[in-house]
């Protein structure tokens, strides 16, 4: 006999909330409902593993949905535990939170209230979201129990009574709304399910009700009990006329008669029940870690390494994450963590869960402990969820670090692929930064890897050498000399930087004869990450290898030598070239084949690319200083010719030419001035062909 009752809730306004603000997606309500039935299986077999409950024979722990687009339905089938009368009115009636009142009032006017429904323990009405309607039958697995029915029409009343059903477990009806017919279709119900419950603990079937059944054909010997036999199929032996030894024909065997079975398709479960990291990184191998990546994230360049994340004190977290190759510049780098609670797929890239800089990988990460239904603005204070985040940064560290110990080749190797993640990883977290601070590497113009702090000591001995060398031309030294000795051991120590090899390549041969060394530096995250490096290394100072002409690469010679011929060509340049406050220096360096180069000081750059950063592009560059300084070799010849004839015919071009070769060297021309230099190169070319 059916009776009605009310919900046990406050206000009849709870349903229209559930059905518009419930979650940010609709199609959650997928997970929610077949998370459910994966609980109830769960609980089943520990009931039975107790001994208060025996599987009867045939018996499958599965969910099952099935969509009819004709009908507007949704089915979600599970062989749990099922539920008493007493019991459904417990669990489905009384809406689990303390008082309605104050639910509306916390979330009636939030139209972004995401993931409340972990909260008051509201799973299943997410169903309201999608239907108008919903039906449950049950029967629950104690002894006696009878079928239950029970029905809602999305209103405060519902009705219960005895049920039909005759199987263990709980199978929840859903008439869908008209807005939401899309998730009656097959393949939008496959969509939603790939994408929450591809690792669900139980298999996960999907079957079209309305849609047209689909055969498959086997061989007799493969079939089981429960396939659907359509039709058996004897096929004969293929024959085939071949040649033999004798060189006569004859009609031969190719294939032997068979017999077949057409029989109603398998379902093929939707879930994968044991996840590569639920196992113990010991029981995998490489090519299940290279599977399981092309088929989580459907791609098919191979990572260049792993970590697997296993824990399961103090808390409970397992986990992999990929170090994807990169191809692209830094900030187009896009990663995927996947954050899954007991193998349910909860959402990706948490950033109060997963360490920022660590979303740039692809991984997945499960942490039973976390809610299902997580709530970010609650996560930003859980300390909990700190302790995770700071789990994992040092996991990744601890690893990244043992492979530079242990094994150093492979490091080098994967270092310009993984330096992005390593550095933003100590922009963004400080304790990352102390642990890899010493593992970090740069490679120098001999194409060799040394680690940061190697490099440091190397340019320190090469300045000290140059101190010591010039000490032996001087004479013995005075007190006041001795002081400043001291004061330059104290100084900072330049390391010196490349972030273009091609456009620099002028400067880099000038070091190479020098023997003086540089790191290459070319990825967008290395600027900031040497401002952090100067903060973290006392006297240590990073200047690129075009800011300035090192002393090393010029002769001796005193400032007066060189004022005048400075005066002259200062004023020559720059009412040839139209700039009035243009730099110049003349300098004698010791390779007399350069005519010119551009240097813009270290300062300037870094200030004008946080300019860019900020997009300050309104603000004139000029107003933190000179943006350029062009620097002429006295030693050259042509040089000495601009200055010897600078009212010649030919002067104006030559110093447009020798302005425009010194930018070449230094940063791409714009297409004006490109368009000019050709120009001008084919014009003197034809004076020397005269």
């Amino acid at each position: 006999m059916s009776k009605t009752g009310n919900l046990s809730i406050n206000s009849e306004n709870i349903f229209p909330i559930i059905k518009k603000w419930l979650y940010s997606d609709h199609d959650i309500f997928m997970r929610e409902l077949v998370s459910n039935g994966c609980d109830a299986i769960t609980k089943l077999k520990k009931l039975a593993l107790m001994g208060e409950f025996t599987f009867p024979e045939g018996y499958k722990n599965k969910v099952e949905v099935i969509v009819n687009s004709k009908e507007k339905t949704m089915k979600f089938i599970d062989t749990g535990l099922g539920m008493t009368a007493d019991e459904v009115e417990e669990y489905i009636t009384q809406i689990a939170f303390s008082g309605a009142t104050d639910f509306l009032e916390k979330y009636k006017d939030n139209a972004n209230g995401d993931e409340i429904i972990g909260h008051f323990g509201l799973g299943f009405y997410s169903a309201f979201m999608v239907a108008d309607e919903v039906h449950i039958d049950t029967l629950s697995y104690k002894e006696g129990a009878v079928p239950v029915h029970w029905e809602c029409d999305g209103g405060t009343q519902y009705t219960i009574g005895e049920g039909t059903k005759t199987t263990i477990g709980t199978e929840i009806t859903l008439f869908l709304n008209e807005e939401s017919l899309e998730f009656a279709n097959e393949y939008r119900a496959r969509e939603v399910l790939e994408k929450y419950c591809s690792f669900m603990p139980t298999e996960i079937f999907l079957t079209n009700a309305a849609g047209e059944p689909q055969y498959e054909t086997i061989l007799k010997d493969e079939l089981k009990e429960d396939d659907e036999v359509i039709e058996y199929i004897h096929e004969d032996a293929k024959m085939e006329e071949k040649e033999n030894e004798n060189g006569e024909k004859e009609m031969v065997e190719v294939s032997p008669a068979q017999e077949k079975v057409k029989i109603k398709k398998r379902p093929v479960s939707l879930s994968d029940t044991a996840p590569l990291w639920t196992k113990h990184p010991n029981e995998c191998t490489d090519e299940q870690y290279l599977e399981f990546y092309r088929k989580v994230f459907m791609d098919y360049k191979e990572p260049l390494f792993w970590i697997h994340l296993n824990m399961d004190y103090p808390f409970n977290l397992k986990g992999i994450l990929y170090f994807p190759k990169i191809n692209t510049e830094y900030d187009s780098i896009e990663g995927t963590i996947k954050l899954y609670n007991n193998q349910v797929f909860i959402a990706d890239n948490i950033k109060e869960v997963i360490p920022e800089f660590l979303m740039l990988l692809k991984g997945v990460i499960d942490c039973p402990d976390l809610p299902l239904n997580v709530s970010r603005s609650a996560l930003q204070n859980d300390g909990f969820v700190k302790k995770i985040s700071d789990y994992i940064s040092k996991k990744v560290a601890d690893k990244l670090s043992g492979m530079c110990k242990t094994d150093r080749e492979n490091y080098e190797k994967y270092w310009d692929d993984i330096s992005p993640f390593i550095k933003f990883g100590c922009l963004k977290d400080t304790k990352f930064c102390d642990r890899m601070m010493d593992y970090i590497l740069v490679k120098n113009l001999e194409g060799k890897y040394l680690t940061l702090n190697d490099f440091i000591e190397e340019n320190k001995k090469e300045t000290q050498a140059g101190e010591a060398a010039a000490e032996t031309e001087s004479s013995a030294e005075s007190t006041e000399e001795s002081k400043e000795k001291e004061e330059k051991e104290a100084a900072p120590t330049t390391l010196f930087y490349v972030t273009d090899e091609i456009q620099q390549s002028q400067y880099i041969n000038m070091f190479k004869e020098e023997g003086l060394d540089a790191a290459i530096l070319k990825h967008n995250i290395d600027s900031p990450f040497i401002s952090l490096v100067e903060q973290k290394k006392e006297n240590v100072h990073f200047q690129r290898i075009d800011a300035d002409v090192n002393d090393t690469f010029k002769e001796a010679s005193s400032g007066e030598e060189l004022k005048e011929t400075t005066e002259t060509l200062t004023e020559l340049f720059r009412k040839v070239l139209g700039k009035e406050k243009l730099e110049v220096k003349v300098e004698k360096l010791k390779n007399e084949k350069i005519s010119s180069m551009i240097t813009l000081s270290e300062e300037s750059r870094r200030m004008q690319e946080m300019m860019k950063m900020y997009n300050m592009y309104g603000m004139d560059p000029s107003m933190f200083g000179n943006s350029e300084t062009l620097v002429l070799n006295a030693n050259n010849s042509l040089v000495q010719y601009i200055l010897n004839h600078k009212d010649g015919e030919q002067v104006p071009m030559m110093c447009e030419q020798l302005y425009d070769l010194a930018m070449l060297s230094h940063a791409p021309l714009t297409p004006e001035a490109m368009t000019k230099f050709i120009a001008r190169s084919n014009e003197i070319m034809m004076l020397l062909a005269k």
